[in-house]
């Protein structure tokens, strides 16, 4: 049971995420680029006040840690987390772009390739073990995209952009040890903002004047970005990045169940077929997990 709180913090991270359409469809109307610019920013500007304020011993306690590192380990580190940055902010661009100009079961279907993706990527670069069962879960996934795609290639073709850009960043943090999380996590956006800052003036439209606009980046910045993403980097120090990466498929099926009854999209034989086996893949996935909790019950 001591890897309880993990999987509880991965479930939650994912289930928030998975209702994330409900606060940015609502900007719709907005350039993706904006919504970015000013998400990043935010998210930028709150967390690294809250460090400032709250986290300053953790601060220099991580900052004696990194000069105690060798040359090599510095360097590796610093690319590591630039590289992080990096993933991290491809896939926000991406997902906000699908969301909103494409369509929320595109951003669900990126979702559901991110798990397997994950759990390969874990498997040859983390050397991560996987059982049969759980190659039999990749499988399966791999059959539910291949019934997804058939309905819509170009839909595929751009959640696989979203699905991998996050599972490089699952995968990269997985091999990111022994610095705090929430600073981590700060160090990622703040890095993302410096890099997105240089396009701000000739990228970014006239300033929205809207309240509503602040008020759901607002949530974005705070509720599904903040929050999720510390939850995901603390579940991912005590279980396998591909078993966090199965259980991000949470994420999407709850996306899946917003398209058809908030926005209506239609649905097809194929997309029910491909969900149910999908659904599937992730309780085969976690089958021993399951089992063990019950039986310890």
């Amino acid at each position: 049971m001591k890897d309880l709180k993990y999987y509880l913090a991965a479930i939650i991270a994912f289930s928030v995420w998975g209702s994330f359409s409900l606060v940015l469809k609502p900007l719709h109307a907005y350039a993706s680029l904006d919504i970015l610019f000013y998400r990043v920013f935010s998210c930028a500007l709150i967390m690294s006040v809250f460090s400032l304020l709250f986290k300053r011993q953790k601060i220099k306690e991580n900052i004696d840690l990194l000069k105690s590192l060798s040359q090599k380990k510095k360097r590796q580190m610093i690319g590591l987390n630039t590289a992080s940055s990096l993933f991290l902010t491809a896939n926000w661009f991406s997902f906000i772009y699908v969301m909103n100009h494409v369509s929320v079961r595109a951003t669900s279907v990126a979702y559901l390739i991110c798990p397997i993706l994950t759990t390969v990527l874990a498997h040859f670069i983390l050397h991560d073990k996987l059982s049969r069962i759980k190659w039999l879960s990749v499988g399966l996934s791999c059959i539910g995209c291949l019934l997804l795609s058939y309905a819509n290639l170009m839909d595929m073709l751009f959640s696989s952009i979203v699905g991998l850009s996050y599972a490089c960043y699952l995968v990269n943090q997985s091999k990111n040890s022994g610095f705090d999380k929430f600073l981590i996590l700060n160090f990622h956006i703040l890095l993302s903002a410096f890099m997105l800052l240089p396009f701000f003036p000739s990228l970014s439209g006239d300033v929205p004047s809207a309240f509503n606009f602040y008020f759901y980046v607002e949530i974005i910045a705070v509720l599904y970005t903040i929050v999720p993403l510390f939850l995901n980097l603390y579940a991912l120090t005590g279980i396998s990045s591909s078993t966090v990466g199965m259980l991000l498929n949470i994420n999407p099926i709850i996306a899946f169940v917003l398209s058809g009854v908030v926005y209506h999209e239609p649905l097809g034989i194929f997309q029910l077929c491909a969900y149910g086996l999908i659904f599937l893949a992730v309780i085969v996935f976690n089958t021993n997990q399951i089992f063990r909790y019950k039986t310890a019950g």
